[in-house]
């Protein structure tokens, strides 16, 4: 970041492995979040929304690394339960601050509390959202700001700017109709940092564009997040160079290109200076067309107006040249070079293959994704760590609840998460920066794969890339076993994860009670089951040939 005399983490730099050792500043920062119904007009059209203290994007946490972040989240909501996920957030020994219906605790009903407490342990870029249904695509979420040291200098933080796709409807009326349909959703349009244009159907225009002044000769850090619920984005700035330092919470060795693609659920830490002629310049956010249905795909932008331009037309700049809006990808592995080189020892880990499907149910069918062979349908009243507590020896998982076993410290596990199907996901794993030792078109197969393990992606959040001419895709992940706790990974499509796209991953259970919290959990789920008695809005669809809800 800029120069200062002095920070927070002096003593610790870019040269530790904050995986193991992290500054220890003895602040808290806390916050107080009111989840609410009521009404927005992001594009200049107004509906229902369900916010943050009223706002979206919610309010920034920011903290310090090494600092302790306390949230006391109060669900002010008439009919929905609610629980909040700090995504990325390692939570080392702080499972049940993980925020995740259903896996960590049950939600927290109307009128109902609960604190999450955690350490920054990385510093870099996030977001929080809400981990109950797709209560999130709703307007649940916000900026992490977690303030340490970079890869490049730069002279001014913007924060966060979010990318979202939107529509008049709200996701939840959408909901039933990607269940009894075979092909994803259209949006109708997207916003960046909460706000865009509308244009009616008599040619008026409502709403009103994103805006960010420069400085001439100032750099400046964005700190892109992909909150979307199911559109993978090219962003870019016309004229503008990018230089990536970060990609979600994991510094990088700085490369410079002209658009980053990001996926659902990702982050992208940039640096823009302004040295292009003083003027205005659009802001572009495109949905990548492969996997992204949208009907205005060239209108969500924001402008950057230089300082002195009094200007205040649309600018007349054209995109980036770079080779297509249609491929939903990340960025070639060899151009993500963590900072801190880590090697994957995986010479002696356990191995597992998740194959993802679509699936019709019934007869007149629903349709749900299938992650290693079953559809997730885990219980909002029975959460996996009460299970896992309860039975510390606990062997007879259910295929539904779709459980990984981690049991042994340290040992690696490798995941291969790999489909037939010509659709891309974005994988997101809780608990762990995981490293990603493939990625590719087509099954994998570990004849013609090489696996990186030299210093290769870390990262929380990486696609599986597919094609139809390939027959499919794959990504290759691995974690040590170095967290208790029962963490999950999904595709982060909001519609997938709810449809049965997730497995859980048990994490040496073993020392799951060193950390554990009963009284917590237990009054969570009293105030539940009370709510659930006497409200039909606490019922949990989990049938397989009707409404369903997957329990995350």
């Amino acid at each position: 970041m800029a120069a200062q005399n002095s920070t927070p983490w002096d003593g610790y730099n870019l040269d530790t492995n904050y995986y193991e050792t992290i500054p220890d500043t003895g602040v808290v920062r806390e916050y107080f979040f009111d989840v609410v119904n009521t009404t927005a007009a992001l594009d200049g059209v107004e509906r229902q929304v369900l916010l943050v203290n009223g706002q979206f994007p919610g309010p920034t946490i920011e903290a310090n690394w090494g600092d302790t972040v306390k949230v006391h989240v109060t669900n002010r909501m008439q009919n929905n339960g609610t629980a909040i996920h700090f995504h990325g957030v390692r939570q080392h020994y702080t499972n049940q601050m993980d925020g995740v219906a259903a896996v960590t605790q049950c939600p927290v009903p109307p009128g109902s509390s609960y604190t999450y407490i955690w350490r920054a342990e990385e510093y870099g870029s996030s977001w929080y959202h809400s981990h109950f249904s797709i209560q999130a695509w709703e307007g649940v979420f916000g900026g992490i700001v977690i303030h340490g040291p970079a890869t490049a200098e730069y002279d001014h933080d913007l924060g966060s700017l979010f990318l979202n796709d939107w529509s008049h409807v709200t996701v939840d009326q959408m909901y039933m109709g990607v269940l009894e349909t075979n092909g994803p959703p259209t949006f109708q349009t997207g916003v960046i940092n909460g706000t865009n244009i509308w244009v009616n159907p008599d040619g008026s225009i409502v709403g009103k564009r994103f805006r960010t002044e420069f400085v001439p000769g100032q750099r400046y850090r964005i700190r892109l997040v992909n909150a979307a619920m199911h559109t993978h984005f090219r962003f870019s700035i016309d004229n503008h160079n990018l230089t990536v330092i970060a990609n979600d919470f994991v510094p990088i060795v700085p490369f410079t290109t002209n658009n980053v693609p990001i996926g659902m659920g990702e982050r992208y830490d940039i640096i823009v200076t302004a040295n292009q002629v003083p003027d205005n310049y659009w802001i572009r956010a495109v949905p990548q067309s492969f996997c992204s249905n949208n009907e205005n795909p060239d209108n969500i932008k924001g402008i950057l107006s230089y300082q002195g331009v009094n200007d205040t037309s649309d600018p007349t700049s054209t995109k980036q040249d770079y080779p297509d809006d249609v491929q939903c990808v990340d960025f070639e592995l060899s151009q993500l070079v963590p900072w801190l080189a880590l090697d994957a020892n995986v010479t002696d880990s356990q191995a597992r293959t998740s194959n993802v499907s679509f699936t019709p149910f019934g007869e007149i069918p629903i349709y749900l994704w299938t992650l290693g062979g079953n559809a997730l349908n885990i219980s909002w009243v029975d959460p996996t760590l009460r299970q896992t507590f309860e039975d510390p020896t606990k062997m007879n998982w259910q295929p539904s609840q779709g459980v990984i076993e981690a049991p042994i410290p340290d040992e690696w596990t490798v995941i291969i998460v790999q489909t037939d199907l010509p659709v891309p996901h974005p994988i997101h794993l809780h608990g762990h920066d995981f490293y990603v030792l493939a990625q590719g078109f087509g099954p994998y197969n570990p004849d013609t794969v090489t696996l990186q393990t030299m210093n290769p992606v870390r990262r929380d959040t990486a696609m599986m890339i597919a094609s139809e001419d390939a027959g499919g895709g794959h990504v290759v992940l691995a974690f040590p076993a170095d967290n208790p706790g029962v963490w999950i990974i999904h595709c982060h499509i909001g519609f997938h994860a709810t449809q049965g796209f997730a497995q859980q991953v048990v994490e040496i259970q073993s020392e799951i009670s060193t950390f554990f919290n009963q009284s917590l959990l237990e009054d969570t789920c009293s105030a539940w089951d009370e709510y659930g008695r006497v409200n039909p809005y606490g019922d949990q669809y989990r049938g397989l040939y009707g409404p369903y809800e997957s329990g995350v």
